[in-house]
């Protein structure tokens, strides 16, 4: 019995390849799309995405020219080709701004790209293509129901963001680059202001100044104690209970002993 069952579903498989490869060679377009539509109902995408690359060219500036281009799109996210489906998105939207599928399409552009978002250490094009394509739409549609879903995808990529850009920071504060390192923890506290990560960052801001501070040649350790006196000061009123608070104030006490002590020798 089982023997039969495995023949039956080999011969139904073969027919099935067989009727799928004369209709790429078929003329009946028509047919071919129809044939199209059933398969991607069947989620079969890739042979659907072939049949409609098929007569795409065929039905151009028909009424099936934008469902085929509705339908590539979506054949193309259902196969997890985020990057690609985002571009025939948005090329859906361009071809067919009056369409009802319009709005839906431009949700898609930004939602494909937030699919595409790599981990934090890789390269974040995808996500800042996200943040902007859903921003647009956003504000194309300020009253839609996606607006809340939308922020939340936005405020994880804005975190995934600021993480990138701290791990970065970090990375020059630990190799001990601490002059890059402020530049870079300064324009995290900038760019992210509301991170999650900003007491952390402004800790390694601090010592990043102080050890600027203490390797400094003579001429210039005044100039930067004192700012580095300064970066305590911001921490401290705004963390006034972290963790860290017993090793700034270490550093703390350094700096004014540096500074009484220059005080006295002038």
């Amino acid at each position: 019995m089982k023997k039969f069952i495995v023949f039956v579903l080999a011969v139904l498989l073969l027919s099935s390849c067989g009727e799928y490869q004369k209709l790429l060679k078929s003329n009946d377009y028509q047919l071919m799309y129809k044939k199209a539509v059933e398969y991607y109902n069947k989620g079969e995408y890739q042979r659907a995405m072939n049949l409609f690359d098929g007569v795409r060219s065929v039905f151009t500036g028909t009424s099936k020219a934008q469902s085929i281009a509705y339908y590539r799109a979506f054949c193309s996210y259902n196969q997890k080709e985020y990057e690609y489906a985002s571009e025939l998105f948005k090329n859906f939207v361009a071809t067919y701004p009056e369409s009802s599928f319009t709005e839906e399409c431009l949700y898609m552009v930004g939602y494909c790209n937030y699919l595409a978002s790599p981990k934090p250490r890789l390269d974040q094009s995808a996500t800042r293509k996200a943040i902007n394509d859903f921003q647009l739409y956003l504000t194309r549609y300020p009253n839609s129901a996606r607006k809340e879903k939308i922020n939340g995808y936005m405020d994880e990529m804005l975190d995934k963001l600021a993480y990138k850009d701290y791990l970065s920071a970090k990375n020059y504060y630990q190799r001990e680059y601490y002059k890059a390192a402020v530049i870079s923890l300064q324009n995290c506290l900038k760019d992210y202001p509301g991170s999650k990560y900003r007491e952390e960052i402004m800790y390694l801001l601090f010592n990043s100044k102080y050890e600027m501070a203490a390797n400094s040649v003579d001429e210039k350790k005044l100039e930067r104690y004192n700012a580095a006196k300064e970066e305590y000061y911001y921490f401290a009123d705004e963390y006034p209970n972290s963790k860290y608070v017993n090793d700034i104030k270490k550093k703390y006490d350094a700096i004014n002993f540096f500074l009484d002590n220059y005080k006295f020798k002038d």
